[in-house]
């Protein structure tokens, strides 16, 4: 690599970056990450600090996980890559399969479509739902119904579904055939109440009232995170989830679990459809997959429909989509190791435990700091609403939520902000000390608006 002074200076005049003003990035360059060992980084100026993003919600071991580093490696000089379209595939990708049937089976899911990253499992649940209803005779059935405030990725298919006007308005016209619900938060929401169990009868009521509008057989799925992430972390009451799939099931409508974020334990459970005791038709992951060290994800699917897909006798069944990276051998090596680590560390406990601790820790900032509207989290998906006004839960200026980051950043916490609000999705491996290291560098980021 070019020496520290040439990085520095090409910082963000060369490439875009994802999620970001090219102008801004250009204005204030981002940090530059060098190194990463166990939840800590380290930045090019030698400054340590521990990550509380966890990359993207998705290095769930940390940065020091050998046995996935090692897969890579072995996979590389034994099979660095062979395409698995019709008539090739490879052997770590075959035993793969049969661990992730084993992983699922609590959810009734046991075939696999193996993708690149998690907008590529979202397309691919998308398409292969329109699909079945053609193969079942109802051809007509393609619309999508998602939440608003859901993030389903970046492709045509999924910012078409995402719930968000950032990730769709520059790109509109989108897909046609979306229709939108109600988020289930408690603390915006047009019901005038706080109450989980009303807010998700509510949406169930809309839901049923927009399928009589488009008519049921027109509808091919829902799609909807068990918990939505980039959102702002809004966890449903817990009666949310079951009632959408008994909705879907009465009028024959697919549900789609986007699970990116919150499979592997993050909630605290191994998923979040595990978490609410719902068992999907489509369920799509990535991101700790592979613990963030290869670009890599899967589809899993459920018996209901994989029966109707193997049981086609015509060109109906055939699917006919594909990335040139899906299954890749050393990314399905990587899932392996990171399956047996994660399993072997039981970071879903740890991620329970450790989430508890954070939440109280948030809601005891709550108190201090009048900046703070809410606090919201479930296992170790966490974040703060911060507002101008608690009265009228005006959102803080883009201004104030870059000075919390920043000064985080100097207590020696790196956090995340969407919005208005501050997301926390650390790695599932942190102590109850480094609980309490977030929770001191937030205090004082939280403070310095104030100073």
């Amino acid at each position: 690599m070019r020496e520290t002074n040439f990085i520095i200076e090409n910082n963000a005049r060369h490439l875009w970056h994802p999620m970001a003003h090219p102008a801004e990035m250009q204005a204030q360059p981002p940090r530059i990450i060098n190194a990463g060992e166990g939840v800590e980084i380290v930045d090019i100026q030698g400054k340590k600090v521990l990550d509380a993003v966890g990359g993207l919600w998705n290095v769930n071991l940390g940065y020091s996980c050998e046995p996935v580093k090692k897969a890579i490696r072995d996979q590389l000089d034994e099979l660095p890559y062979y395409s698995t379209f019709r008539g090739t595939t490879n052997a770590p990708l075959i035993e793969l399969s049969y661990e992730l049937a084993e992983w699922f089976r609590p959810e009734g899911l046991s075939r696999s479509f193996f993708t690149s990253g998690g907008s590529d499992s979202v397309e691919t649940c998308l398409r292969l739902a329109r699909q079945y209803h053609k193969i079942t005779g109802q051809p007509e059935r393609t619309k999508f119904v998602a939440l608003k405030k859901g993030y389903h990725g970046t492709h045509f298919g999924g910012a078409s579904v995402n719930g968000n006007q950032n990730f769709r308005r520059n790109y509109e016209p989108l897909l046609p055939g979306v229709i939108h619900l109600p988020a289930p938060f408690s603390y915006r929401n047009p019901f005038n109440t706080s109450d989980g169990a009303e807010i998700a009868a509510a949406i169930g009521r809309l839901f049923e009232d927009e399928i009589a509008f488009q008519g049921a057989d027109t509808i091919a799925a829902l799609i909807v995170e068990p918990v939505l992430g980039a959102g702002g972390v809004i966890v449903p009451h817990e009666t949310f989830l079951p009632l959408m799939r008994e909705i879907c099931d009465r009028h024959g409508i697919l549900l789609i679990a986007d699970e990116v974020i919150t499979a592997f334990g993050r909630t605290g459970a191994w998923t979040g459809s595990r978490l609410w005791g719902v068992k999907p038709d489509l369920m799509s992951t990535a991101k700790a997959i592979t613990n963030g060290y290869f670009p890599f994800g899967a589809v899993m699917i459920s018996e209901k429909v994989a029966e109707v897909f193997e049981g086609s006798k015509n060109g109906l069944g055939s699917i006919g989509h594909g990335y040139t990276y899906s299954g890749h051998p050393a990314g399905a090596a990587a899932a392996l190791a990171t399956l047996k680590e994660t399993k072997r560390l039981d970071v879903a406990d740890n991620a329970a435990a450790r989430g508890e601790e954070l939440l109280t820790g948030l809601k005891k900032l709550q108190d201090k700091h009048e900046l703070i509207g809410d606090v919201r989290g479930k296992g170790l998906m966490c974040a703060l609403e911060l507002v101008s006004d608690r009265k009228k839960k005006s959102a803080a200026s883009k201004d104030v939520l870059q000075k919390v980051q920043d000064a985080t950043y100097d207590a020696g916490v790196l956090i995340r902000t969407s919005g208005a609000n501050v997301i926390m999705s650390p790695p599932l491996i942190v102590t109850a000390g480094d609980v309490q290291t977030i929770l001191t560098a937030l205090d004082a980021g939280l403070a310095a608006v104030g100073a």
